[in-house]
């Protein structure tokens, strides 16, 4: 075959793969063009998958010794969590390219879900030893695996709040009492959590929906009510907690107040947590050096693997790290920013939020700044169908980021981004 005959075949079999992707991003579902076209923000998607890295990194460096003990195998915990990742980030890109548009189509449909999944987790809910009174993971079916309702709960209310507040601009506008409706709806979920008896995450849910309504533009006139509300709450929170909370919360309370560092049980998890911190000094003992991780530090592969961060990195990267949590946040922001649909933007805004919340808890948490309440950290610890649903929301602001979205659209499309 001459070279004329080959690049003959090779013009039309490149001709036939355009042909293809062309037939793809002209699929259209609910009057929508289901993918869309152009490239997303590299710079938020360099971010994500430097915390990724570094977060599976030292995910195995804290989970080496505890799998090792454990489950007879050091890699246990980081293969498992790498499985994950690698379908987070395929799931993640295949999300990148479906149109936002699709999403608020489907706002209510995963709102609901994420709602009833809070109601179920209620009743249905995996026990964990001495303590009866969390209700926050629930099986998932015909597998041995278990997932927390609040980390979908999250993102239903970020995509649901994005929808109802888009949808209930002019009644905003025009009704005093229109507010209260979307207030209602954050207090709900929050309430729900809470029921779980997860206070860190109902704090980090309430926060997050109360700021998504902050920076759609409400009246400020409601957070000032809301500020003087949440004073009454905060002096009757602590007044009847003994009544409110669970006992192990009580305890890690008083305890967060009372600071025992001799103290082998309440505090024992801070405490270590504390000394790691400490011993990792400025530039810290090395990447895998941890010796808190040799079974001081409960479970150290989870919510305090900031403190093995801290330890094996010292102070000014575990500052890297903290900054690189911040450019992905204000990086968000820009991103929702340039958005023309109110929807994009606060869905992109909610994203932002929970992981800036989420970061800046866990964080507190570990340096014994707040009361431990258990919460992880986005990219860094443990779990499986968070991570899954953590990529995904940042495939959601991928996708809002692609140029594509801007251009080539159905009348349709116009009309829903107007």
């Amino acid at each position: 075959m001459s070279t004329a005959d080959l690049t003959q075949n090779a013009r039309e079999k490149q001709k036939a793969k355009s042909g293809f992707f062309k037939k793809l991003e002209n699929i259209t579902i609910f009057g929508n063009r289901l993918f869309v076209s152009g490239g997303f923000d590299i710079i938020y998607f360099i971010l994500v998958i430097a915390l990724l890295t570094t977060g599976l990194v030292m995910m195995a460096s804290a989970s080496y010794v505890w799998g090792k003990f454990h489950n007879d195998d050091p890699y246990h915990y980081i293969v498992n969590q790498g499985i994950v990742a690698v379908v987070g980030v395929i799931a993640m890109f295949i999300i990148s390219k479906i149109n936002p548009q699709i999403f608020k189509k489907m706002a209510v449909v995963i709102s609901v879900i994420g709602f009833l999944l809070l109601v179920l987790v209620l009743f249905y809910y995996e026990e964990i030893p001495d303590k009866p009174d969390i209700k926050r993971w629930m099986a998932i079916p015909f597998t041995n695996k278990t997932f927390q309702p609040s980390d979908v709960g999250k993102v239903a209310m970020i995509i649901g709040l994005a929808w109802g507040l888009e949808k209930g601009k002019k009644l905003l506008d025009t009704k005093i009492w229109a507010p209260a409706i979307y207030f209602g709806v954050v207090v709900v979920v929050s309430l729900l959590v809470f029921a779980e008896s997860h206070l860190s995450a109902f704090v980090m849910i309430f926060a997050m929906g109360i700021g998504i309504l902050f920076l759609s533009g409400m009246d400020r006139r409601w957070f000032i009510i809301l500020g003087i509300m949440g004073v009454v709450f905060i002096v009757a929170f602590f007044a009847l907690r003994e009544q409110i909370l669970s006992p192990y919360q009580n305890e890690r309370i008083d305890s967060f107040f009372v600071k025992d560092y001799t103290d082998t049980d309440t505090r024992w998890q801070t405490n270590q947590s504390l000394y790691a911190l400490g011993s990792g000094g400025l530039f810290g003992l090395g990447l895998g050096n941890s010796r808190q991780k040799y079974m001081y530090i409960p479970e150290p592969h989870n919510d305090f693997i900031f403190a093995i961060v801290g330890e094996e990195l010292g102070f000014f990267r575990s500052v890297v790290i903290i900054l690189l949590f911040l450019a992905l946040v204000a990086r968000g922001f820009i991103i929702a920013e340039r958005t023309k649909s109110m929807y994009e933007r606060l869905l992109v805004l909610g994203v932002s939020l929970q992981v800036g919340i989420q970061s800046v808890l866990n964080i507190l948490v570990v340096t014994d700044m707040i009361p431990n309440t258990g919460i992880s950290l986005p990219f860094f610890s443990y779990g499986g169908t968070a991570l899954l649903i953590l990529l995904a929301e940042m495939g959601l602001v991928l996708g809002v980021s692609r140029t594509g979205s801007r251009k080539a659209k159905l009348p349709e499309d116009k009309k829903n981004a107007e």
